[in-house]
């Protein structure tokens, strides 16, 4: 769990291990950084507002580094924006503070309840792009991606009939980027490893999957 809030935090920690779970803290997003990528977790949860590494953006360096572990967002950013960017990150759920403590629980217990893949895999055509090693495989193609690249082409397998901006490419993939350039770079990269035909243009759209 990735809190700032000293009192809510530990009183969450307290709350989950009379539950019968075994929690631990990080009061920062650099501190729950270094917890994820050092130890298994069966589930995240973490914060927004927080110091060193917003929430949002700790949730994407865990997925980038093949963290995938559920993740509910426990914050008090509750608009319906915050929720959908929230769940389009990468969260399995997301509650708002002040929430019911019974209900946070059955969250909890709901999300760990799920089937967890360690090696979750999605379809690209007939060839199968695994997630954990970001290796696509199929139709006589082997490559392995690089963290962007895979960040990438996950966006557009995993919405495989939706085509996408650059401006919600950059806001999703590259939000550090000024411009949309970046998203043609590595849209390039990707053609240049798996195909030209592996991501569609669609012209004044944007981008969407194309097929191997």
């Amino acid at each position: 769990m990735v809190e700032d809030d000293r009192e809510l935090g530990d009183l969450l920690v307290r709350l989950f291990h009379g539950a019968g779970h075994v929690a631990e803290l990080a009061r920062d997003g650099q501190a729950g950084l270094h917890l994820a990528l050092t130890r298994d977790y069966d589930l995240l949860i973490i914060d927004r507002g927080l110091p060193a590494i917003e929430g949002l953006d700790l949730l994407a360096r865990l997925r980038r580094r093949s963290v995938q572990a559920p993740a509910l967002i426990l914050t008090a950013l509750g608009t319906v924006a915050d929720r959908v960017n929230g769940l389009d990150s990468g969260a399995a759920d997301y509650v708002v503070k002040p929430f019911e403590v019974d209900e946070l629980l059955a969250r909890v217990r709901a999300l760990l309840r799920r089937p967890h893949d360690p090696s979750p895999k999605l379809p690209i055509g007939t060839a199968e792009f695994d997630l954990i090693t970001r290796t696509v495989t199929g139709d006589g193609v082997r490559a392995t991606l690089s963290g962007r690249e895979s960040d990438l082409l996950r966006l557009l397998a995993e919405n495989p009939a939706r085509v996408f901006s650059r401006a919600e490419i950059v806001a999703k993939v590259f939000p550090e980027a000024a411009n949309g350039a970046l998203v043609d770079t590595y849209v390039h990269y990707l053609r240049r490893k798996l195909g030209t035909s592996v991501v569609t243009t669609v012209r004044g759209s944007g981008y969407r999957l194309g097929t191997l």
